[in-house]
């Protein structure tokens, strides 16, 4: 059991990611395994009663420590020092008790507050005054406010931001100051994340605003804009013959993209906006022979739902005996062809594709490495199964989803059945030239139906 919000660090600080059995029991004998988006990604192993550090990632050595003092009671915490910008993200906390085993999904977040702003006074500029506030050091990217003496916000001129080698964020923000407005003035920076804040205060007396000729002005702008004028020229003449490649590299990627868009279209409307074969409508029903042993399917293979009570079924080699997954009857080799399945809202669900050689026995890796292309819907998450996974908004969890496989091009696609909104795209060349066939999972909870 793991909490089911996430747990925010500060750069440079220790944190404890909490996990425990429930009921509470002793680990002292069991393999207690965090890692990351691979079950061997290791962030900390304890395996035989003791701390095994052989395969840890490089990245956490010597910063982890599994906190014992309540092991006895089942508490597997991990408490993580000098936390990272690079540690934000998700980690299962994996315990495994001979053949039981079972995992809690935390995410970790990262913030980090700057230092203090740093307000400077550069040059005259459009009658006023340019002042600048810069400050680094802040995770996630830091709101800038400018802020006269009570409290009122003013426009900024320009913003810039951007990433430091060490992955936390720096900022400088400028505003043009008039004479007699506004010359106390302040800059904050805020994390809105901790919601907190940082501030700097100056003030500018009368004598450093310009003093100008305004016929002077005039001629200034008037050269400045021949300048500029006759520099463009000579540039554009100049990159010219530069970029020719890369404009022609860029006329072929805008073919490859229209290929991309004929495809899309196709799987809306079968048969319209390209002349590649229409896609085909496969009449998929599932396979029982594969079928996990608590996974009961419908009279018709058409829908399968997750019971608690494992069913008394052969072990034979084409059956999932530790996932509660299935396979469809069908297996597809060449052609393009599409399928949706209603995956409702309640529990944990994937539908997808895999090879027809993937693994059925043991933990298997749910990734395009294990056999496996899909999306998912687990622990409150929306996700594609790349290697890592890739967070997909919880907006867009459809309840109807339409699987499209394109063998020739060895891709699949994701579309949401009830808007036509695209979801996910594994690229060209993602899936094998071998038979595939179509690959659901049902966790808890979940019922899963194939849509006539």
């Amino acid at each position: 059991m793991g909490p089911s919000h996430p747990v925010t660090a500060i750069v440079g600080e220790a944190i404890v990611l909490p996990c425990h059995l429930s009921p509470r029991m002793s680990a002292e004998n069991m393999e207690v395994r965090w890692f990351r988006s691979e079950f061997t990604s290791i962030v900390h192993l304890y395996l035989h009663g003791k701390d095994q550090y052989e395969n840890q990632m490089p990245d956490y050595s010597g910063r982890t420590e599994l906190l014992k003092a309540g092991i006895t009671d089942g508490n597997v915490s991990l408490q993580i020092l000098n936390i990272r910008h690079s540690d934000e993200g998700q980690y299962y906390c994996f315990v495994q008790d001979g053949s039981f085993y079972e995992e809690a999904l935390l995410e970790l977040k990262i913030a980090a507050l700057g230092s203090n702003p740093l307000i400077s006074v550069e040059r005259h500029q459009d009658g006023g005054i340019r002042v600048v506030c810069q400050s680094a050091g802040w995770y996630p990217e830091p709101k800038v406010l400018w802020r006269d003496r009570s409290g009122q916000e003013l426009p900024s001129l320009s913003e810039a931001k951007s990433l430091g080698d060490s992955g936390l964020f720096e900022i400088e923000n400028s505003i043009i100051i008039k004479e007699h407005s506004n010359q106390n003035l302040s800059c904050w920076v805020r994390n809105t994340f901790l919601n907190q804040e940082k501030e700097s205060t100056v003030y500018i007396a009368d004598f450093f605003f310009p003093r100008v000729n305004p016929w002077m002005v005039t001629l200034s702008v008037i050269l400045l804009v021949l300048f500029a004028v006759i520099g463009l020229t000579l540039y554009l003449f100049k990159i010219k013959g530069k970029h020719l490649p890369e404009i022609r590299k860029r006329d072929t990627e805008i073919d490859d993209l229209q290929r991309e868009l004929d495809w899309r279209r196709n799987i809306v409307c079968p048969g319209l906006g390209s002349s590649a074969p229409p896609v085909q409508e496969a009449h998929v029903t599932l396979d029982p022979d594969t079928a996990h042993p608590n996974l009961v399917l419908s009279e018709d293979r058409k829908s399968v739902i997750w019971r608690d009570t494992e069913q008394n079924l052969p072990n034979n080699p084409e059956r999932f005996d530790s996932w509660g997954c299935v396979l469809g009857c069908e297996g597809f080799t060449s052609g393009r062809h599409c399928w949706e399945v209603e995956v409702g809202d309640g529990g944990g669900w994937a539908v997808g594709v895999a090879r027809e050689s993937v693994g059925r026995k043991g933990r298997i890796s749910h990734s395009p490495e294990g056999g496996i292309w899909a999306v998912r819907r687990w622990g409150g998450q929306f996700q594609a199964l790349t290697s890592p996974v890739t967070p997909l908004p919880l907006s867009r969890v459809p309840s109807r989803i339409r699987v499209c496989l394109d063998c020739d091009r060895g891709q699949v696609t994701f579309i949401d059945a009830g808007d036509e909104a695209p979801i996910f795209t594994f690229p060209p060349g993602s899936v094998p030239g071998e038979r595939i066939r179509p690959w659901f999972w049902a966790g808890l909870g979940s019922r899963l139906r194939l849509c006539p």
